[in-house]
């Protein structure tokens, strides 16, 4: 039996996803580091730790959310990576970003709102 998905369980999808999205940051901040270094190990520590909290997180999500469901929201990480590149890291926003994230924040939609009306 399939359970009903509320916009509750949508917005926690999308921390889970937020989350996995910080797993790109701190690997960004690691590449800035001396390989091997102290700093390179602790960010690379803190990457994997991340991604482990996000593999939990996610089995839990997919129990609640059909597989083709969940993996359309994940597209999402694009949002949030482009968030963080501009908040972190000073990076710019282009069109094609823009127009990019358009097309993935539509499809997210669509999809969660078909699944809304098959229930």
């Amino acid at each position: 039996m399939k359970k009903k998905i509320t916009i509750k369980d949508i917005i926690m999808l999308q921390g889970i996803i937020m989350i996995y999205s910080i797993s790109s940051v701190v690997a960004k901040m690691a590449s800035a580091q001396e390989f091997l270094s102290i700093g390179f190990i602790l960010f690379y520590g803190l990457e994997i730790g991340i991604l482990g909290v996000y593999a939990l997180l996610w089995q839990q999500a997919i129990k609640k959310f059909e597989l083709s469901i969940a993996y359309a929201n994940r597209a999402m990480v694009m949002l949030w990576a482009l968030v963080w590149a501009v908040v972190i890291f000073g990076e710019r926003i282009t069109w094609k970003n823009i127009i990019g994230l358009i097309f993935i924040t539509a499809g997210t939609i669509i999809v969660n709102r078909e699944e809304k009306a098959n229930e």
